[in-house]
């Protein structure tokens, strides 16, 4: 990792990564948006390398949100197309010690890929390398709402008392359950907003947004987000 100082910086226990800018990186190339994605999928494979090469511990990425139906059919169609190629060799992952992890509503989903899908998590399961998490139609509201329901649903069944519910307890039925909440969160394209992505875990994250569209990101990108990371004075409330 770039760096000219003595003292290494300090590297974010779990980044977040909204992968921004596909579509207008193919747009500017007079390619079609399908050809983003698909270099946007090889970025993404190259950062996780990258991730785990400095020691970051958990990458959440943010694939494909519950807006992101409003698409064309095609451009869904090749995005899940991608994702089928990825989990179909997801044992690459295995043998790289990645544990790979999904987070979102599966239900809307292909059942071939949501079988692909159970299967990548199994199969890397026992790997303590780095974890990797894909958010596929996934939204942060959505997310809160499941987790509601399902507290509702345990305290109606005599379950759970009302007055127990505090944000231990509503932690436990996030997607995120047992992930630790990101550090850094990372959006190229030049857009400065989080778009629906991981509302609760993010509330002491620290943010970073460069104008570069996520096709053309590259390690060091990530180096300057972390730089500025390592900059920031987190006191989560208290004072330091």
């Amino acid at each position: 990792m770039p760096n000219d100082q003595t003292q290494p910086l300090l590297i974010p226990n779990h980044i977040a990564l909204i992968m921004d800018g596909n579509g207008r990186w193919a747009k500017q190339r007079g390619l079609p948006r399908n050809a983003g994605h698909k270099q946007g999928a090889k970025v993404f494979e190259t950062i996780c390398d990258y991730c785990q090469k400095i020691g970051v511990r958990y990458v959440t990425a943010y694939a494909f949100s519950t807006e992101n139906w409003k698409r064309p059919k095609n451009e869904i169609d090749a995005i899940m197309d991608l994702l089928r190629s990825y989990l179909k060799e997801a044992s690459k992952q295995t043998k790289r010690n990645v544990r790979l992890l999904f987070l979102g509503d599966r239900a809307p989903l292909a059942p071939d890929v949501q079988q692909l899908m159970r299967k990548a998590e199994r199969d890397s399961a026992g790997n303590d390398g780095i974890t990797v998490c894909i958010a596929l139609n996934y939204g942060g509201r959505a997310e809160i709402v499941h987790s509601a329901k399902e507290l509702a649903r345990l305290a109606a069944e005599g379950r759970l008392d009302p007055e127990s519910i505090d944000e231990t307890v509503l932690v436990q039925h996030l997607y995120t359950k047992g992930i630790p909440d990101p550090d850094l969160m990372i959006r190229p394209s030049g857009e400065l907003r989080l778009s629906n992505f991981l509302l609760w875990q993010m509330a002491y994250t620290e943010f970073v947004f460069l104008d570069v569209l996520w096709p053309d990101f590259t390690p060091a990108h990530l180096d300057l987000a972390i730089a500025q990371y390592a900059k920031r004075n987190r006191r989560f409330g208290g004072i330091r």
